[in-house]
Formats: C-alpha cells, sequence, structure tokens
C-alpha cells in the first residue's frame, strides 16, 4: 500500500497504539485531540492486564492474548513502565474465569494464597502497566517518528474526513458525539493511590458486593479501586467512596492499613454493548472505528489496534 495521510481522533491508549502502527507501516500519521496526554482517561488507569467490563467474549480473548504479548515484548524497555505481577482473582466457587486459558500460568490458588474469609481463587501472571509512564513514553515514541499531536475539539467528523486519506475513531466517550454512537455510555471509576508498603501482588475481587476491588503494586505506588457507577460522569472525588475503597483493600490485604494516601483519581470507562473494531467508508473515505473498550483500554489496546489498523 502507497503511503497515505491518516488522521487518528484521540490521544489516549487506543489512539497511540494505532498511531504507532500506522507509522510502522509507513503512514504519515497525526493525533487531533481533545486533550493529551496527560489528561486522557488512559493517564488515570489502573492499568494492568485484566479483561473487565468488555465484549464480546472470543474477540476480547483475541484482543487480550495479542495484546499481553506486545507488552511482554516491551518488558526490556524501562522508560515503558510495564512490571510482571503474579495476580490473583477472588472467585465466588471453584470455577476458573473464562479467561484464564489464554495464560500458560493460571492455575488455582491454593488456601494459604487466599485473604481471610475467601475460599476459592485463581493465580495469574499479569502485567501491569504503570499509566504515568507508559502514555508518555508511547506519545513520545509517536513524536519522535515525525507523527504530529494536535490539540483540537472536533465539531464533527466531517472536518477529519474532509484533511486525510483515512481517519481512525479512538475517541472513546467522544464517539458519542462524533460517531455518533448513542450506545457509548460512560461507568464512573474512583481509585485510590497510595505508598506501597512492599506489596508485589495484584489482588482483584469481581464477585465481591458492591463495586470491583482490585489491589494493584506498582514500582513506588499502589492502585487501589474502584467504583463501577454506571451513567456517572462526575469526575470529582467522593470522599464516601475512598473510604469504602480503603476499608474492602485493606480486608484483602492488611499491610495497607498505615499506607499513606497519595492521591484519589477519577475516570469515565467509555463502555459500550460490544467493542466497535470495524470500517466504513465515509463519502469514498474510509473511517476505522476503535473504540469501547470498557474497564479494557490497556488490555486490549495493541490487539484491537493491529486489527484496526489492518481494516485499512
Amino acid at each position: 500500500m502507497a503511503p497515505l495521510h491518516v488522521i487518528v481522533i484521540g490521544s489516549g491508549v487506543a489512539g497511540l497504539s494505532c498511531a504507532r502502527l500506522l507509522q510502522e507501516a509507513g503512514h504519515r500519521v497525526e493525533i487531533w485531540a481533545r486533550e493529551r496526554p496527560p489528561r486522557t482517561t488512559s493517564n488515570v488507569a489502573a492499568a494492568f492486564w485484566y479483561p473487565y467490563r468488555v465484549s464480546p467474549a472470543d474477540r476480547v480473548h483475541a484482543w487480550a492474548r495479542a495484546s499481553f504479548a506486545a507488552f511482554e515484548r516491551l518488558l526490556p524497555i524501562a522508560e515503558a513502565g510495564i512490571l510482571r505481577r503474579e495476580a490473583l482473582e477472588l472467585l465466588a466457587g471453584p470455577v476458573e474465569p473464562s479467561w484464564a486459558a489464554l495464560l500458560p500460568k493460571s492455575r488455582p490458588a491454593r488456601s494459604d494464597e487466599l485473604p481471610a474469609g475467601h475460599r476459592f481463587g485463581q493465580i495469574f501472571e499479569s502485567l501491569v502497566v504503570e499509566t504515568p509512564r507508559y502514555i508518555p513514553w508511547l506519545c513520545d515514541a509517536f513524536l519522535a517518528a515525525g507523527g504530529t499531536l494536535v490539540e483540537r475539539a472536533l465539531g464533527g467528523i466531517d472536518e477529519a474526513l474532509a484533511a486525510a486519506d483515512a481517519v481512525f475513531l479512538c475517541a472513546g466517550l467522544g464517539a458519542r458525539e462524533l460517531a455518533p454512537d448513542p450506545s457509548v455510555s460512560p461507568v464512573r471509576g474512583q481509585i485510590l493511590r497510595v505508598r506501597n508498603p512492599g506489596l508485589d501482588r495484584v489482588i482483584v475481587d469481581e464477585h465481591g458486593e458492591g463495586a470491583i476491588t482490585y489491589v494493584v503494586p506498582r514500582a513506588q505506588d499502589v492502585i487501589l479501586g474502584g467504583t463501577s457507577d454506571e451513567g456517572d460522569e462526575r469526575l470529582a472525588a467522593d470522599p464516601a467512596a475512598t473510604a469504602a475503597i480503603l476499608e474492602r483493600c485493606v480486608a484483602l490485604e492488611p499491610r495497607l492499613r498505615d499506607a499513606p494516601l497519595l492521591e484519589v483519581l477519577v475516570g469515565l470507562r467509555p463502555c459500550r454493548p460490544t467493542v466497535r473494531v470495524e470500517r466504513e467508508e465515509r463519502g469514498g473515505t474510509p473511517l476505522i472505528h476503535n473504540y469501547g473498550h470498557g474497564g479494557a483500554g490497556i488490555t486490549l489496546s495493541w490487539g484491537c489496534a493491529a486489527e484496526a489498523v489492518g481494516l485499512l
């Protein structure tokens, strides 16, 4: 294929991943985004490999597997901020999560590996992506390869279609207006950042009462979550949610009890009944959609980007 002028809309992990693969394919790439890193949802994600709030299962599994392999290839690059971590998912019964087969080291947890009061769990090897390091690294790589990032609030998708040979729509929640796609909806997530008291194991409980609970140790801090507030677009922190998250996480990992609270962060997951990775033609110009990744934007990022670029 002859090199094309491609505009990618959105500078979160979906847009940056597509932009990098397009550059590797030889295309001239611009990113247009209302906000640039670090002012994106991707920058505040807990960001460990875990398919959450996303479907359809068969396509999600393929995208997640491809992304896991891509992140593994980035492990030697210290600046990228990718960490290998053992993870424990707590389960309601002796049933493996549907995606466990994707991971060769997945196994049932022993009783001595479980927090007090829990009987079932699955151990697997996950990858933690330190987004305050990874997203700037990915953005810098895009710029160093000759890419251009334009801060621009679009009034409609036609502005990009008129200026490029092809357009990739990776705008997350912004796809509601730009696609337009009313099936995209926000699911509010609040997380806490605390100092790491020496933890190196991810714990996640999607089956407890209330919202998903997770403990995600990074190099210097730990991300604690979370909330799953359907249709809630508030970006202000909720003190009651902060207290509830702390209580649930300390119950899973008592060493967090005295960890200093560093920051409270809020982001809006761009959820959709199914992830949309597909091509359409608008006035003879290819418009390739890559959005609706829910709570799995990092987990699916490279797999979805590869499929989307393949559609070009």
